[in-house]
């Protein structure tokens, strides 16, 4: 059966995609952390662990996610733009793109943010304008 994530890349559910290529799309997280809370994820495999995923598509997903993590630091007020693997809620491997002014901010345990369709498509613009 396929993942969520599956369903949003081939567009069978929607999505707040800021940035996208023939192997990655990024979308921001529908119960974020923080503003600008984005998720990587790989399209042409729906592989369940993150450290599963073969050497290739980690190191280019990687490059990936920084060319996003700098249109997110540039678009939302943040010090850094943290990264997390976790893993346990959906069967697709992925990373979590984090805005952060502090160390508590990245924790999961935190209540999420409840933003409306206004606020997530304002953000979404922004990142996807500051992609370089």
């Amino acid at each position: 059966m396929p993942s969520i994530f599956t369903k949003i890349v081939n567009r069978e559910i929607p999505s707040y995609t800021v940035a996208e290529d023939d192997n990655f799309i990024a979308f921001l997280d529908i119960n974020p952390l923080s503003v600008g809370h984005t998720l990587i994820v790989p399209k042409k495999k729906e592989t369940d662990y993150f450290f599963d995923l073969d050497e290739d598509t980690l190191s280019s997903m990687m490059v990936f996610s920084k060319r996003v993590a700098a249109a997110i630091r540039k678009s939302v007020k943040c010090k850094r733009v943290g990264v997390a693997v976790i893993g346990f809620e959906i069967p697709h491997a992925h990373l979590h793109l984090v805005p952060m002014n502090g160390m508590n901010d990245i924790n999961f345990a935190n209540p999420k943010l409840k933003l409306s369709k206004v606020e997530f498509e304002k953000v979404m613009k922004e990142i996807h304008i500051n992609l370089t």
